[in-house]
């Protein structure tokens, strides 16, 4: 009897977890793999490409986890340097182009699996695609960030766009020595906070040097005589730019899938069932950037590309495809990052996400600090909490702090899984030593508060 053939789409996160852990379930004999990737590299950290240009990590090949030697030494054919180029799905076959060779070539499947990841997003505006601007969503995009780095002589960087990723290259531009300036068209940094806890990140990034400009949207790139980059222009302003990096987001990089027929979700993301099977086709799962996914607070699907997320959807698909059994249920929204020793997570809902579903909450806002007071080198944080009005359900929650800070999100993230009310948490048993926590750690100081405000709404 011939092996199954399993075919991959995507080298990185959720491909190859699917691949491996299938590969665990069943022998080349049972089931044959193959998987493409059109960049050179597989199975790495995009998460940590900030801290490669920053000098942070010194090598590139610290963020990959697995080569492609390694991955066919467990009899995976991964073919590198080669895009899939159509998905025929009543044909049962994907067509593919070897970049190196120019090749075109039909392969079957009997099982199919999408993690084409997503793409960073890159307005068609003049100037977009000039020399010296830069994504950084690959390792290859990386290198020529670094590159390129190299080659400049000037020392002024702007960053377009203020979440994670436009937050971390500014801090990395910064370690790197220039001049560094931050183009927002949001209110403040950080969109994926409330402003009033964004603002803290605003402060404190002005405190470093990096110059912070919210309401700014960029309309043109100037270029030199040369076609390099020598400016970025705003309705209002130019700021001068020798190296331009875009960290305006990602989208679900979804063109074959939507060409294919395939379903997608209001976001652009691959719509998929709790196996991660995508909707309405039996043998064919997707998992990663690409895809949608619950949420568990909100109760409607939203795109998150975290790295995190992908690893969890390729162990489920791994799973489902060698003959096991596995689910991913969805996600509570949780983040962090940080800028310099500044650190900041979320968790939940925002404000303004609890209004567009309908809730109505109450929140609560405190100071406290990292260990006890008394404790050398206590460092303050903020936290905010958004819980639900009448059931006082835990809706989401915000941090902005020094060391020590970011990792408390952990605990939100846990309750809201769980359905916990900001009552309930009040007893948690969290671990208590003032070199690590004050008597009550911030998290369940805001929780507190927030039984306070809610008593208080209850009465008005």
């Amino acid at each position: 009897m011939a092996a199954e053939r399993l075919v991959v789409i995507g080298g990185d996160a959720a491909g190859m977890s699917a691949a491996s852990q299938a590969r665990r379930l069943k022998g080349p004999d049972e089931l044959s793999i193959t998987a493409f990737e059109r960049g050179h590299f597989t199975s790495y950290s995009a998460c940590g490409i900030p801290y490669w240009v920053s000098g942070d990590v010194t090598e590139r090949d610290d963020l990959i986890a697995r080569t492609p030697e390694e991955h066919r030494a467990r009899d995976i054919d991964l073919r590198t340097r080669t895009e899939v180029t159509e998905i025929d799905v009543a044909g049962r076959r994907v067509r593919a182009l070897d970049r190196e060779s120019g090749e075109r070539y039909w392969t079957g499947f009997d099982k199919l699996v999408i993690a084409t990841g997503a793409r960073p997003v890159r307005p068609d505006l003049p100037g977009m695609d000039a020399a010296g601007v830069h994504g950084v969503q690959t390792l290859d995009d990386g290198q020529a960030l670094l590159d390129s780095l190299d080659r400049t002589e000037g020392r002024r960087a702007v960053v377009v766009g203020a979440g994670y990723i436009g937050v971390e290259m500014a801090e990395a531009m910064l370690k790197r020595g220039f001049e560094v300036t931050v183009l927002n068209r949001g209110e403040q940094p950080m969109a994926t906070l409330d402003p009033d806890m964004g603002r803290m990140v605003h402060d404190a990034m002005d405190g470093l040097g990096i110059t912070t400009v919210n309401g700014a949207a960029v309309t043109a790139i100037r270029t030199g005589d040369d076609g390099r980059v020598t400016g970025v222009v705003t309705d209002d302003a130019s700021y001068p730019a020798d190296i331009v990096v875009l960290g305006i987001g990602v989208e679900p990089e979804t063109a074959l899938a939507r060409e294919a027929g395939l379903p997608l979700g209001p976001h652009g993301g691959l719509l998929t069932d709790l196996a991660m099977r995508v909707q309405g086709h039996e043998n064919i799962w997707a998992g990663g950037d690409c895809v949608e996914v619950l949420d568990l607070v909100a109760g409607h699907t939203r795109h998150i590309a975290l790295g995190t997320h992908a690893n969890k959807h390729g162990q489920v698909i791994g799973s489902n495809v060698g003959g096991g059994y596995g689910t991913f249920p969805g996600v509570v929204g949780t983040a962090v990052s940080k800028v310099c020793d500044l650190e900041i997570a979320r968790t939940g809902l925002r404000e303004k996400d609890a209004r567009a579903v309908g809730l109505r909450y109450v929140t609560a806002t405190i100071e406290s600090t990292s260990r006890a007071g008394y404790y050398p080198d206590a460092r303050p944080m903020t936290v905010k909490m958004i819980a639900e009005y009448r059931t006082g359900r835990l809706l989401g929650v915000q941090i902005v702090g020094r060391e020590g800070a970011g990792k408390r999100v952990d605990v939100a993230a846990v309750a809201l899984t769980a359905r916990m009310t900001v009552e309930q948490m009040t007893a948690l048993d969290l671990g208590y030593a003032p070199p690590f926590s004050p008597v009550w750690d911030p998290v369940l100081v805001a929780a507190r508060k927030t039984v306070s405000v809610l008593r208080k709404a209850g009465t008005d």
